[in-house]
């Protein structure tokens, strides 16, 4: 379903509003979302990189694990919360960073804060909103809010973004390492993907353009964005810059998870962008327990990618995460019904 972008590149259809009684679990939500967005959008949100083999492969991984179930355990004073970062949580789950929220409803970040909030949900701030950081963090303020960040080839301006992101009042860091460059996602490229106007990164509104570097043989690599990609030697100088925890997200084997927390990370998010960067990586819970296990607890580990229902978060911590971060359910609910869809997801 879909048709042409609208001038905010918005919903086909208008929200609802109220949320149906058929809605029983967060899954319920995506044909909602569909119908109320253009195809453009859709291919964008809701696609990934290449052949979408690493899309595919997050969600089987979790039906592809069996729970084991026990009976008559002592389960009083049991409870779903947790503290990370001096933060105290009521459960453990997260609203991932996803770009250009606008494009599935008109008030974008704002909404999904307000609905994190509304469901006392930590929610992490994309760098590429479409909504400035400041305005989302007046609009629900919260000890909660992350922001995501993106170490961009002009250090002054990513140094710029932390300050910025530190005097809004965000709590945490979340540097996302494993997208130098876009992925080659195709789905876009067949909808002809574009932002529409009105809708921008507007965080990095007026950063320097990176200027393309020729190899030996004359060509660019990658535009030249590689020339200032982000290495270890980053980690140290953002630890420099900042007193808030910074998390690295992105780790996807044993050895990058051991040399980040040697490096000083405050926590780890196991991420393969959900699938949208590099095609035919393993499923971010396939790789999750030899990460745990590595890390041994010295840092908190956080997951992200196929989690559609409270037993994928469950399966998440019982192979060693702390909490897990929610991308795509949330951007169906937003697109459905708005702050209070996002709330409902959430709370299913």
């Amino acid at each position: 379903m879909g048709g042409d972008l609208t001038a905010s590149g918005t919903a086909v259809l208008p929200p609802l509003a109220a949320i149906p009684r058929e809605i029983a679990c967060a899954g319920d939500y995506e044909a909602l979302a569909r119908e109320r967005m253009s195809a453009q959008a859709w291919a964008y949100l809701s696609g990934g990189a290449g052949d979408e083999i690493t899309l595919r492969r997050n969600r089987e991984a979790f039906d592809a694990i069996p729970l084991r179930g026990r009976v008559l355990a002592e389960l009083s004073g049991g409870d779903t919360g947790l503290e990370l970062f001096g933060q105290a949580f009521d459960f453990p789950i997260l609203l991932a960073p996803v770009a250009y929220l606008k494009l599935a409803h008109a008030e974008g970040e704002v909404a999904a804060a307000l609905g994190a909030a509304a469901a006392e949900a930590g929610l992490v701030l994309s760098t590429h909103a479409s909504a400035a950081l400041e305005e989302v963090a007046a609009a629900a303020p919260s000890r909660r809010l992350w922001f995501q960040l993106y170490v961009q080839p002009d250090r002054e301006f990513t140094a710029a973004l932390v300050r910025r992101a530190e005097e809004a009042g965000y709590s945490a860091l979340v540097v996302t390492l494993d997208a130098p460059v876009g992925g080659a996602r195709n789905r876009e490229q067949r909808a002809g993907f574009a932002l529409p106007p009105g809708i921008e990164a507007v965080n990095t509104r007026g950063m320097p353009q990176v200027p393309a570097h020729r190899g030996r043989r004359g060509a660019p690599l990658c535009g030249g964005i590689l020339e200032g990609a982000p290495t270890w030697k980053d980690v140290d100088w953002l630890r420099s810059l900042t007193r808030l925890p910074i998390l690295l997200k992105g780790i996807m084997s044993p050895e990058d998870a051991a040399r980040a927390v040697d490096a000083g990370a405050s926590g780890l998010v196991v991420s393969n962008h959900g699938g949208r960067t590099l095609d035919r990586l393993p499923a971010s819970i396939e790789v999750l327990p030899a990460i745990a296990d590595g890390v041994k607890g010295r840092v908190p580990v956080l997951l992200d990618g196929g989690i559609r229902r409270g037993t994928d978060v469950l399966t998440a911590l019982a192979l060693g995460a702390s909490a897990v971060l929610v991308g795509r359910p949330y951007v169906h609910g937003l697109a459905a019904a708005g702050a209070p869809g996002v709330a409902h997801v959430i709370n299913l």
